[in-house]
């Protein structure tokens, strides 16, 4: 999919701008705001002071915002951190001209550490196989090369048990070519008030494993604990290096505790169509798949060329809306995988070819990501990740 470029916020109408420089494409696209992304950033580095490091979270090709883009504006913004979750995502970054210290926060597969070592990618590692791999590479090519141990304090996933670490920090000087250059864990509901006591013991956990790191002589550069909900709720587990991945993107809502006093975070994908048919039909009438809505009036119905596919979900059937020339319109009838149906009767002087903004500001009126997924219930990341790549981004400078 080709990514298109606009240099100012100018409408696209519908014989104008997206239309006509796309004739052969279909009215459905996604624009991302590159200075409310840049907003986002300068926000939170703001909020953590300039002994801490922000890592920005690029991974998911950036939650669905674009990867590349993305990360070019925050290095002009003066990041020098980009979290990854693959290797693979990492070399794309390297290939688009990504100066900066790029995290794999996965760790890496058999065979790829050759690939690491190449393109100066740091790996996460949590398992001594993966140790053993990455010093044969850095051998081989002649490095000291860096890494991240990641320390499993209460998540479940990745990472040394805690309790395991004496052992495994024992093996830990035998790698000769890969120094900790970093120590990491990962809150699991740093996002719930309910689980504050939870949160603080991942917090003494941490901090008990850094004391037995040092105890074996490792004493890395940088220590990170927080995603973006830690980072906003728990400053004295800041660490000196914070991962931020949902609040640069302006996702904040379903991710942050609800009594933190809200930060102007700014929305950074929009996503659009247009009306590609409208037609009356009469009360009594079925509607879409399975006939799961009927009209109860006589009423104007409108086809939209998007479906879920392209991520606007089937959860949003018979309860979705969008806006259009400034008024809110429900989804009627199953979400079909290329096409959604409209009641537009309560909208006043609709047109064939109107924009319709199905994640967005418009007039006054909002749909953001986390109300839609509080709708159909999911998180924002899974709506934003989901916009398929069949649907254009168009970034905005």
């Amino acid at each position: 999919m080709s990514f298109s470029i606009l240099d100012n916020k100018t409408p696209l109408l519908p014989t104008a701008g997206f239309l006509e420089t796309n004739l052969r494409s279909r009215p459905t696209w996604v624009e991302i705001d590159l200075a409310a992304l840049a907003s986002n950033f300068r926000i939170t580095r703001d909020l953590v002071g300039p002994a801490v490091s922000v890592m920005a979270v690029v991974k998911a090709d950036a939650y669905g915002h674009g990867a590349i883009e993305c990360a070019r504006r925050l290095q002009e913004e003066g990041a020098d951190w980009f979290g990854v979750a693959l290797p693979e995502e990492g070399s794309q970054l390297r290939k688009a001209g990504i100066l900066g210290s790029i995290l794999c926060m996965g760790g890496f597969w058999p065979g790829q550490a050759g690939e690491l070592v190449e393109q100066d990618l740091i790996p996460t590692v949590y398992r001594l196989e993966m140790l053993e791999e990455l010093d044969r590479a850095a051998v081989a090519a002649g490095k000291i090369v860096n890494a991240h141990l990641k320390i499993d304090t209460g998540m479940g996933r990745l990472g040394v048990r805690f309790e395991e670490l004496p052992a495994f920090a024992e093996k830990l000087g035998s790698f000769k070519n890969v120094w900790i250059d970093g120590v990491m864990t990962h809150f699991a509901s740093a996002d719930q008030a309910g689980q504050d006591a939870f949160t603080r013991t991942q917090t003494a956990r941490f901090k008990t494993a850094m004391k037995q790191l040092e105890s074996y002589g490792i004493r890395p550069r940088f220590n990170d604990l927080a995603n973006s909900a830690g980072t906003v709720s728990y400053p004295l587990a800041r660490g000196n290096l914070v991962r931020l991945g949902g609040i640069l993107y302006g996702l904040w809502r379903d991710i942050l505790q609800p009594n933190e006093n809200p930060l102007p975070f700014q929305n950074v994908m929009s996503l659009y169509t247009r009306i590609t048919m409208l037609k009356e039909v009469p009360a009594g009438e079925m509607i879409g798949y399975g006939s799961t809505f009927q009209t109860s009036r006589k009423s104007l119905i409108a086809t939209l060329p998007i479906g879920y596919h392209d991520g606007f979900v089937r959860a949003n059937s018979n309860r979705g809306k969008v806006i259009i020339r400034g008024h809110f319109a429900p989804v009627v009838g199953r979400v079909s995988m290329d096409l959604t149906i409209l009641d537009v009767t309560d909208v006043p002087g609709v047109e064939l070819f109107d924009k319709v903004t199905m994640i967005g500001d418009e007039s006054g009126l909002s749909v953001y990501a986390e109300e839609m997924a509080a709708a159909v219930g999911t998180l924002s990341y899974e709506i934003t990740c989901g916009i398929s790549g069949r649907v254009p981004r168009v970034y905005l400078r």
